[in-house]
């Protein structure tokens, strides 16, 4: 017979989801806390949402937390800080650049 250990997580009564770590298991209950408090902020705002709206909104937000935080932080989404009309350049090609950047600059102070 095995021996299985599971974490729930049960809030007003129910079973909302089961873990096998506690460590999983509290990250959700904290999830759950955050949606409850961006729920009751969600009812303050301008736009009207509907009771269920509201909570399937606040859950999302609070599974996006770290995109939003990382929007919030940086203004862009995330993935979107290298211009997509840019690739990523290499050493190599940083070095040319670096080349030309000092030619204009040669060029500028000369005249």
């Amino acid at each position: 017979m095995a021996v299985e250990v599971k974490y729930v997580v049960i809030r007003e009564g129910e079973e909302k989801m089961s873990f096998a770590s506690k460590k999983e298991a509290d990250a959700y209950d904290k999830m759950l806390d955050l949606a409850e408090v961006l729920e009751t902020w969600l009812a303050d705002a301008p736009v009207a949402f509907e009771a269920e709206q509201r909570d399937q909104m606040a859950m999302w937000v609070a599974e996006q937390k770290d995109v939003l935080s990382h929007i919030l932080k940086s203004g862009k989404l995330p993935g979107a800080d290298t211009p997509a009309s840019e690739p990523a350049t290499d050493e190599s090609d940083s070095a040319g650049a670096d080349a030309v950047s000092i030619k204009r600059a040669a060029k500028r102070s000369a005249a």
